[in-house]
């Protein structure tokens, strides 16, 4: 068995991807790509890539976190390198895994909203790595509709999945036809990967895309962890009880359902809430956070073993010195941050993706970065460790050098964001800088500025100071610019 460097990604929350059935669409090898068929596989990394599904950066120990320790993901950030500012594009679940595998935005992928039809004639970076002689794979979270492509092998949860006894779709099988797995799905997602890696073609390059649903709603955990902040309660955010108007009126006019724990309702609750409380009160938020978050952090918990089982794994089959191990997530997560949980809006909560990676020998380890990374620039970072041409419709870019410590000097230092409007959140764009954060709520023309130096929280809106006019005109200019290059509609 040939000698090969393993790249492990590990994304929390989500592109299910993976093919090789009816329908798939296989490139050619050589084809549109740098290498040629006899090219030397050992020089290629293996890539494995794990995401997780909401979970929030501040939900990490190594990122601070004062809710949970991880110890398996803070091996990444201990042996490799964590980023400050790896930010999302538009922070909804399927959205967000087509841009993430795309490499491109919104409205160029065609996957505007929760439950638009992906495209998988797209040259894909599983696609595009698939033609260039990768064996591919994916296990767990698709939540793209449309049958994965670019896929040699894939075991894809039905919709969004249950926790316990889920059904899956695979490969080789009528879509659509689905099969129940007994057992608990953040395990069984980690053992049909195991068991993918035990079973593949030794003597190809492999790219594995692992997606766990948790930490997603609903709060469904194993029974271990039921006593985890069982006789405790979660430590309360500085900003839990902040007006929503302070932000401005989009936040304070939305219903909140989707957005605001002291309306929050069923779906997102597993136990009742009692009848004594009214939504819209403190006491209610005050409940809300508790039950809700200790639900969530017991599937951290679940998800960090599984990480771990992972690691062991590559520890034992030898793999680890020459792997590299992302993780990152789908979307970001508010944790009671200004009275809030989901994702969607531009704050940074929200916004901010995790991202450690761990690349022994060739990433310093300990190290942390605060270059502005995007989820676009996942697709090509991949193809170039893989020697694959970047398809020129890539709006992201490859941070390899980046990884390997040399940050070029024309690197992004703005991040455009563009979310299109659900779950009685209101559409919006923006522009983030490093000091600055200004947002456009176009259906009624309302604007919010945020200064990060100043009010890193994001608590007050400056937008009608007169002293940030300047500062105002500036960032509108930039936002144009940024919208120009994106083509953004």
């Amino acid at each position: 068995m040939m000698k090969m460097k393993c790249i492990i990604l590990l994304a929390l929350a989500s592109t299910g991807l993976v093919y090789a059935g009816e329908g798939a669409h296989s490139l050619p090898v050589g084809e549109g790509f740098i290498n040629s068929p006899g090219v030397d596989n050992s020089s290629r990394p293996n890539i494995i890539f794990i995401m997780a599904d909401d979970h929030a950066a501040h939900a990490i120990s190594s990122y601070g976190s004062d809710l949970i320790d991880t110890p398996n993901m803070d091996r990444l950030a201990k042996e490799g390198i964590r980023f400050t500012n790896c930010f999302n594009v538009n922070s909804i679940c399927g959205p967000s895994r087509a841009a993430l595998i795309s490499g491109k935005y919104s409205y160029h992928n065609g996957v505007k909203f929760l439950y638009d039809e992906f495209d998988g004639e797209q040259p894909t970076f599983p696609r595009m790595l698939q033609g260039a002689g990768y064996e591919t794979a994916l296990i767990g979270k698709w939540h793209l509709v449309t049958q994965p492509t670019g896929f040699d092998h894939y075991s894809v949860l039905h919709g969004q999945g249950d926790f316990f006894d889920p059904l899956f779709l695979d490969t080789g099988k009528p879509w659509g036809e689905t099969h129940e797995v007994k057992g608990y799905l953040t395990d069984i997602v980690t053992d049909k990967s195991i068991q993918w890696l035990e079973d593949r073609d030794s003597d190809k390059p492999f790219m594995l895309m692992v997606h766990h649903k948790a930490p997603h709603t609903p709060h469904q955990y194993p029974k271990k962890y039921e006593s985890l902040y069982a006789d405790t309660d979660l430590p309360v955010p500085d900003n839990f009880r902040a007006a929503y108007g302070q932000r401005g009126t989009a936040l304070a006019e939305s219903r909140g359902r989707w957005s605001k724990l002291d309306t929050i309702t069923h779906p997102h609750f597993q136990e009742q809430v009692p009848e004594h409380l009214k939504d819209g009160t403190e006491e209610y938020k005050a409940w809300a956070y508790q039950h809700f978050f200790k639900g969530y952090l017991r599937l951290v918990a679940s998800l960090d073993e599984n990480v771990g089982r992972l690691l062991d794994y590559l520890d034992r089959s030898g793999l680890s010195q020459d792997t590299i191990v992302v993780y990152t997530s789908d979307n970001g997560f508010f944790l009671g941050d200004f009275g809030m949980f989901n994702k969607m809006w531009m704050y940074e909560e929200s916004l901010r993706l995790p991202l450690m990676v761990r690349y022994p020998e060739h990433i310093k380890p300990q190290s942390v970065n605060d270059d502005f990374i995007s989820i676009l620039d996942f697709a090509p970072t991949f193809l170039d460790y893989a020697q694959a041409e970047v398809p020129a419709e890539y709006q992201g870019r490859s941070i390899r050098s980046i990884l390997e410590g040399e940050t070029p000097g024309d690197w992004q230092k703005e991040h455009y964001y563009h979310y299109f409007g659900q779950h009685d959140i209101p559409p919006h764009y923006g522009v983030r800088t490093s000091g600055y954060k200004l947002i456009h709520f176009y259906e009624d023309d309302s604007w919010e500025l945020f200064d990060l130096t100043n009010d890193p929280r994001e608590m007050h809106n400056r937008y009608d100071n007169p002293e940030q006019a300047p500062v105002v005109v500036k960032l509108k200019k930039k936002l144009t610019e940024l919208r120009q290059k994106y083509e953004s509609p």
